[in-house]
């Protein structure tokens, strides 16, 4: 986050405005804000989801590079609130961690952004968005964070949130959730999804969402019902996320990152360009190497992608860790009809082969599948030697039909899915759930001391499903 003050304007003027513009003496006092259009309802939802005030709001945490000693966190307020803080502590059984010399202070980044999504008829918005990194914290150790605005008015600071560092034993069992695209109605329907996901894993580690997490890349709106989705989770469990397509504006041919996304998340910085920051980059956690490629961008430009290619070479070759996954939006082996990521996959495919890469964590089709390149539809409980497995998945619910290929071990549509990746030492367990918590596809990974790998197709409780079978053309 360079910028500390730009607007962003949409691309659509309006043209007409029959009656006169009126705030209420609470929105000029508290929020600050105009009315893009009559049309839109703010009586409705606009508090809770879109306008910010002094009180911190779309909090969350992200893994860094060193995710053992630091994270980041983001949040936002009104722009009355120009300097803001971070305070932490280690955690205690009561409330001693509040005393004056246990307590630490960093102070936030602050950018000034007017957000006037014209397109789809909101509001026009001025927020601050704050983010900080804070670093020298012990691996293995429980914290409790709060970030506000460093008055001694509780109003203008969050709660206590609490968070934990990774250890420094490298095999100890770590979990991560995936997710494919949220993208639509993220309030009203994949708020059980990632609610769900933490009913049941609430010791999860780190959460990856594999792009598209709202449908459209500049409207305020769908950002607020993201965060209003995940709630707290956001701000207790460290999120990861790769953009698709949909974070991309498409008033602009999806050319440029939404204005929200930088101001809105602290990810790794060392990408192979500047324009891939925060986008394309890799990050370590305890045994594993996980690698985000800006998938939009690849397709954006020749520059891009042989860039991307490179600079993930370089990261293979280089890499100690034990396993790698590698997650994008678009796939390298597509399930909807109709789609093929030719590019994609004759650049980066030759690599994740070269370099036996483990996991690669995919959305973009609205549908779901997982299998391997060798799987040549034999459907084998336990296979040696199967190189790479590839996933596609979706948590919203958008649905698309896909059609059956032979390197697909498990395929479904209309279905709503989270997937709970379990590491430990020489194992994967992976386990991908519906919202009724009842396990759609699993399988487990071994790989020993020479880096050989067995897979083993474990049973799973709900079995396909058709897109066909439920709604009727």
């Amino acid at each position: 986050m360079k910028k500390t003050v730009f607007v962003l304007l949409g691309l659509i003027v309006l043209t007409a405005c029959n009656t006169e513009k009126k705030e209420s003496n609470h929105h000029n006092d508290e929020h600050h804000h105009t009315h893009s259009s009559k049309s839109y309802r703010p009586d409705i939802d606009a508090h809770k989801l879109i306008y910010p005030s002094k009180a911190p709001d779309r909090i969350i945490v992200s893994l860094t590079e060193d995710a053992t000693h630091s994270f980041a966190v983001n949040w936002r307020t009104n722009q009355q609130i120009e300097t803001a803080f971070v305070e932490i502590a280690e955690e205690t059984h009561g409330p001693d961690f509040l005393l004056d010399e246990k307590k630490q202070q960093f102070t936030a980044k602050t950018e000034l952004i007017t957000v006037e999504n014209t397109r789809d008829k909101e509001p026009s918005v001025n927020a601050a968005y704050h983010s900080a990194i804070i670093n020298n914290l012990k691996p293995g150790t429980d914290y409790v964070y709060r970030v506000g605005d460093g008055s001694k008015n509780k109003d203008t600071w969050s709660e206590w949130f609490q968070i934990s560092t990774p250890s420094t034993n490298e095999n100890e069992s770590f979990s991560f959730i995936y997710f494919g695209d949220a993208q639509n109605d993220v309030k009203s329907m994949w708020s059980r999804v990632i609610r769900k996901s933490y009913k049941m894993m609430p010791e999860v580690d780190f959460m990856l969402h594999a792009g598209d997490l709202i449908n459209h890349s500049e409207s305020d709106r769908e950002w607020g019902e993201w965060f209003y989705a995940g709630s707290f989770i956001h701000a207790t469990v460290p999120s990861i996320m790769t953009p698709g397509n949909h974070e991309y504006d498409k008033s602009v041919h999806r050319t440029k990152l939404s204005a929200l996304w930088r101001p809105q998340f602290t990810l790794p910085e060392n990408g192979p360009l500047d324009e891939l920051k925060e986008t394309c980059y890799a990050l370590d956690y305890q045994n594993m190497k996980v690698i985000s490629i800006d998938a939009q961008s690849f397709n954006n430009s020749k520059h891009s992608r042989e860039a991307q290619t490179k600079w993930l070479d370089s990261v293979l070759v280089n890499n100690t860790k034990k396993w790698v996954t590698i997650t994008m939006h678009y796939p390298i082996f597509s399930t909807a009809k109709g789609r093929d990521n030719q590019e994609l996959r004759e650049n980066l495919k030759p690599l994740i082969d070269k370099y036996n890469v483990d996991l690669v964590l995919q959305g973009h089709d609205h549908t779901y599948a997982r299998g391997y390149a060798s799987n040549e539809g034999l459907g084998r409980t336990i296979v040696q030697d199967a190189g790479t497995v590839y996933a596609v998945s979706v948590s919203g619910p958008k649905m698309y039909e896909s059609q059956n290929q032979d390197w697909m071990v498990k395929r479904g549509e209309y279905v709503q899915l989270f997937q709970i990746i379990t590491v430990e030492n020489d194992r994967i367990e992976y386990n991908s759930y519906t919202t009724k918590g009842e396990v759609f596809d699993s399988f487990s990974l071994m790989k020993n001391k020479n880096g050989k790998k067995t897979l083993t197709n474990n049973k799973s409780e709900v079995q396909m499903r058709l897109k066909k079978d439920f709604v009727k053309n």
